[in-house]
């Protein structure tokens, strides 16, 4: 499978893009230095119990440098919550790894997509996704997620067969 450039319109299945976008009209912010683009992507989480937890993930690549394919044997899920990644300082990019289906992946909706390091993204709740795959060197992220420490905090799917990305 090929991983094709990070697009609202593309990645609009299985959750939101943030950054700024042409569709949000920004509102001058912080004395006029800024431009705020709100409510880009909805938050949610369907479970009482569970509190928002924003974290930062600290990824080595999982790519050797040079390289141009990853292979992947699971993914995951939040079933009850959004998960949203914010590059920090020095991503470049990285790979955005997503299918949709019920108690499994569904493998027919896999999509591959490379984000730049001035994209976030947002998994919706219930989305198949791969961990992050930073490419070319660590890379940190801010991550908001919804957790209450129970196992519903996060689903692993191994895969039948590995499956290759290219990008």
């Amino acid at each position: 499978m090929q991983a094709v450039p990070l697009s609202p319109s593309a990645y609009q299945p299985y959750g939101a893009v943030l950054e700024a976008r042409a569709d949000v009209k920004p509102v001058r912010a912080n004395l006029g230095f800024a431009q705020r683009y709100n409510f880009l992507a909805p938050l949610e989480s369907s479970r009482p119990g569970a509190k928002a937890n924003l974290c930062v993930f600290d990824c080595q690549p999982m790519v050797p440098p040079g390289g141009a394919a990853f292979t992947m044997t699971l993914l995951e899920r939040h079933a009850h919550s959004t998960q949203a990644f914010i590059p920090m300082a020095g991503v470049q990019r990285y790979l955005v790894l997503v299918a949709r289906g019920g108690d499994a992946p569904d493998l027919a909706t896999l999509a591959a997509f490379v984000a730049t390091g001035r994209q976030g993204i947002t998994y919706a709740p219930g989305v198949w996704h791969h961990p992050l795959v930073a490419l070319d060197w660590p890379s940190p992220f801010t991550c908001l997620v919804w957790e209450d420490g129970t196992a519903g905090d996060c689903e692993v799917a191994r895969l039948a067969a590995p499956v290759v990305i290219d990008f």
